[in-house]
């Protein structure tokens, strides 16, 4: 299952012929093991992975600490519901070190992360502090990189 994990992690696109081929296993055992794991939330979703550079859509992206005080009786799982929730968040991981969580926004603007930072996220009950950092560039995302001398039509290698 580990290894079915990891050639779906780097490619969603797979077909199931082809992972059983890879896995040396049965078609039918490949497509009821992903349909377990998919059952059972361990594959939460597939997603691609998109340089925003090369298109002409405009995104910023925001990385964000948040310092917060953990509530009682339910720590800080509540406070991340919370702010979970918002749109905006692209990711948000509970942390050691300067803060208790660091996310991942995006918004179309610096405007509008300043703004769901200001009336959104800073008001949010628990979060007693914020330091937001603006993305100037992306060099690589979910394992994969985004190499702008590459020629086009020249697949990047996945090991």
């Amino acid at each position: 299952m580990d290894e079915l994990l990891k050639l779906l992690e780097n490619n969603a696109r797979y077909e199931v012929k082809d992972l059983a081929a890879l896995l040396n296993e049965d078609e039918t055992a490949v497509s009821e093991k992903i349909e377990d794991l998919e059952k059972n939330g361990i594959i939460a979703g597939y997603h691609t992975i998109i340089n925003w550079e090369k298109s002409d859509v405009e995104i910023t992206k925001a990385v964000i600490f948040v310092n917060c005080v953990p509530e009682r009786n339910a720590g800080y799982d509540k406070i991340a519901e919370r702010i979970a929730k918002y749109p905006e968040v692209e990711s948000l991981s509970l942390i050691s070190g300067k803060a208790e969580f660091i996310m991942e926004v995006k918004g179309k603007t610096m405007r509008e992360v300043s703004n769901f930072v200001a009336h959104k996220l800073a008001p949010t009950d628990g979060v007693n502090g914020t330091e937001t950092m603006f993305v100037l560039k992306e060099y690589k995302r979910n394992g994969m990189g985004f190499d702008d001398n590459k020629e086009d039509g020249e697949r990047l290698l996945l090991l």
